[in-house]
């Protein structure tokens, strides 16, 4: 049975059923990530920032008591997000294989295809069946990064303390959980502005605009997402010369996700980007005791990053990629193949 889902008025035991099907997935496909736990998983599923729209399906399995509900077999969400249809697929691995994955993305892009968006995209993770899935359905690849993880238990912090020092003279490097404060969003996002215009995919935007940054934020501790934010602080002018994100959600709290990672131009050269991941490092180390990686994202052009991270430990780990189809053609696809 597949049918129109919405999290937020979902049975504990459909929440527990998905979450269930997502470790078998994990466990299938990457099995050295952690398992994620139900911590706030309900709030994560169905939270949005204003102006977005998160659309769900779930495929059960048939149970002889109707008055219970089946195993949630697979998943189906769109975010509505901008001008783009935003996908995510889950299939059960015991259900691989059967159409049911095509049936999901052929519900979801009829959806966006009513809704009266051009074009949808999903993030793939490079080395799972998803890769053939996607391509079999006319999806073709847009963009690429590479995920690198770092064991925190291999980490030199005396090193790291060195690296912390090292930042040039007039930068102080200021800690701030739970995000920046009120009086220093306006010259935060102006700092985020600055890879406005760089390639950096579509499907994970940043929040330049101070009210939206200001959103970004709330969506994310109401997702049970907690965020960390080491920014660096050129004295002289009180511009925020850099800025380093790490968010560590409820879902899976022994693995942090890094975010945007900013250094401005005009304040590169002065060790900032290096020190403020340094010391980023170092106070998650106290405010997450129980952490034990954190991942990050970069573009395979982003040489001087990938630099920067391997100098802290992070190992690459494998591809992370975007896919893009036009909605229309891929209605008429999936439609066609019945």
């Amino acid at each position: 049975m597949v049918r129109e889902w919405d999290p937020r008025t979902a049975s504990s035991a459909e929440i527990a059923s998905l979450l269930e099907m997502l470790n078998a997935i994990l466990a299938a496909d990457l099995p050295q990530d952690p398992p994620w736990q139900g911590t706030s998983m309900r709030e994560y599923l169905s939270e949005v920032m204003p102006g977005e729209r998160r659309i769900s399906w779930v495929a059960q399995a048939e149970t002889p008591d109707e008055g219970q509900p089946g195993a949630i077999l697979g998943h189906v969400q769109v975010l509505l997000l901008g001008d783009i249809g935003v996908l995510e697929v889950l299939v059960d691995p015991t259900q691989r294989r059967g159409g049911l994955g095509r049936r999901l993305v052929r519900l979801a892009a009829r959806r966006v295809y009513q809704e009266g968006f051009q074009s949808m995209g999903v993030e793939v993770v490079g080395g799972t069946p998803a890769v053939a899935f996607y391509e079999s359905l006319g999806f073709t690849r847009d963009y690429v990064e590479t995920r690198s993880v770092l064991d925190l238990a291999g980490v030199d912090w005396s090193a790291l303390a060195t690296t912390v020092a090292g930042i040039g003279d007039g930068y102080r490097l200021q800690f701030h959980p739970g995000g920046p404060p009120d009086d220093l969003i306006e010259a935060y996002a102006r700092t985020k502005a600055e890879i406005r215009d760089l390639d950096d995919g579509e499907l994970r935007p940043s929040s330049y605009d101070p009210q939206r940054l200001r959103d970004s934020l709330d969506c994310l501790h109401r997702r049970g997402m907690q965020p960390y934010i080491v920014s660096a602080l050129h004295e002289p002018t009180g511009e925020v010369a850099g800025l380093t994100e790490v968010v560590v959600p409820a879902q899976h709290p022994t693995r942090a996700d890094q975010y945007d990672t900013i250094v401005l131009q005009h304040h590169r050269g002065h060790g900032i980007d290096r020190a403020i991941k340094a010391r980023m490092l170092l106070e998650l180390r106290s405010a997450q005791p129980g952490l034990t990686q954190v991942q990050t994202w970069n573009a395979q052009s982003n040489e001087a990053m990938l630099a920067v991270n391997a100098d802290l430990g992070y190992r690459p780990d494998r591809h992370w990629c975007e896919y893009g189809a036009e909605v229309a053609e891929l209605v008429h696809r999936l439609d066609a193949q019945g």
